[in-house]
Formats: C-alpha cells, sequence, structure tokens
C-alpha cells in the first residue's frame, strides 16, 4: 500500500506504479526522477510548488492538476481544479479536497479563499488522501481513505501534532502518514513523527524516512 511511495522532503511524495508514476507537490526533487504522468500541486507555497523541479520531471505527457493561482503560472496540459471538482486524468480518478486554516492564529497562513487543496485519488487498488496544508476542517471528516498524508508541522503553519492525531481518528484511514515536518522554520522536528505516532493511536501510523535529511533540530 505505501512501497510505491517515495517522501523527498515537507510534503512531496512519489508514486510509481508499473505504467503510472504521479508527483504530489514539487519541493527538493533529486536522484532518479522518472517522468511524471500526472503531477498534483496542492497550493501556491515555495515549499509545495517549485517550478524547478516541476521542470525536471514535466514531459509532453505530463497532465499538471493545481488550484487556479498555480495553473495560471504553467504551460502544457494543465488542469485549474477548486475544493469540490472531480476529475479523471492519466486514468487517475481525483477529488480536490479544502485545504485551509480555521485556527485564528494561523488564518492568513493557507486563506479558505484562495480555494487551495488537498487531493483524494485512486491509485492501483487503494485510496489515498494527501491534505496539503490544512487544519482539521469539519468538511473533511466524510473523507474515506486507506491512507491519509496529514500535516503535522508545530501550529505555526498547519496543524500541532495533537490536532494532527485527532484529524486521523476522526478519519479513521488504514495508515495515516504524517508529513510538513523537519525541513521548514517553525515547522516541527524529526521528532514529532514518532510523537504522531503514539498520539493517533489507535490509527495505524507509518512514519517515512525522508530523500533529503531533516534541516530542523
Amino acid at each position: 500500500m505505501l512501497d510505491t511511495f517515495t517522501w523527498y522532503k515537507q510534503s512531496t511524495f512519489r508514486w510509481k506504479g508499473e505504467k503510472l508514476v504521479v508527483y504530489i507537490d514539487s519541493w527538493g526533487l533529486t536522484d532518479d526522477l522518472p517522468p511524471a504522468d500526472l503531477l498534483l500541486i496542492t497550493h501556491a507555497h515555495g515549499d509545495h510548488y517549485a517550478p524547478d523541479d516541476i521542470a525536471r520531471v514535466k514531459r509532453d505527457k505530463t497532465v499538471i492538476v493545481a488550484p487556479a493561482d498555480v495553473a495560471k503560472e504553467l504551460s502544457g496540459n494543465v488542469k485549474p481544479v477548486k475544493p469540490g471538482d472531480r476529475l479523471d486524468v492519466a486514468g487517475v480518478k481525483i477529488e480536490a479536497v479544502p485545504a485551509y486554516n480555521i485556527d485564528p492564529a494561523r488564518l492568513e497562513a493557507h486563506p479558505k479563499r484562495n480555494n487551495w487543496v488537498g487531493y483524494v485519488l485512486q491509485l492501483g487498488a487503494n485510496i489515498y488522501y494527501h491534505a496539503g496544508d490544512t487544519d482539521h476542517l469539519p468538511e473533511l471528516d466524510r473523507i474515506r481513505s486507506d491512507v491519509a498524508f496529514l500535516p503535522i508541522g508545530d501550529g505555526g503553519y498547519v496543524m500541532t501534532v495533537d490536532e494532527a492525531a485527532g484529524m486521523a481518528k476522526a478519519l479513521k484511514p488504514k495508515i495515516a502518514v504524517p508529513m510538513h515536518y523537519g525541513f521548514y522554520p517553525g515547522v516541527g522536528v524529526p521528532a514529532d513523527g514518532e510523537r504522531f505516532k503514539k498520539a493517533a493511536s489507535p490509527v495505524e501510523v507509518k512514519v517515512f524516512a525522508p530523500i533529503h535529511p531533516f534541516a530542523n533540530k
């Protein structure tokens, strides 16, 4: 279910199937990079949308799905989305879901008005939810997935470890995966992955080892 995923850093993942390669967000791509069939961008922040990294994996066949403010900056086969949109691209069924902050201390980090997104997508036989940068929103509790990738930060831009653990318990995925920590100033330390694992119990948690070494201590 997760052995086909690679975590680069922050919220950047690659899924490599037998005939399909999908990248989610685009910061810190390195090493062996098979070209993208599908590239999903959650929002415009530079630790999620990195044009230079997109250029490294984009080919003529690549389909890029992104919120409108990112999509307008890109060329090629680009599909702009907003929360609630459903589409089928590169043979992948995708739903764009809301991703924004509701905590008063971080409302402007990811404001609702931007229409930034997370994604629910079917890859192979499994359903995956990549939350993007979000707080625990009531409208997300309906999501049912085999795997949920959740940002855990330290509360500066996204959820605290405990808030993200609460979201994992509400969503009840088969496996929860922490992301968005250990690489950016003020957004968590490496030990937060194991803290999340304990806090999210009884939900099973998989803590990935990133390709890049953690930057925070």
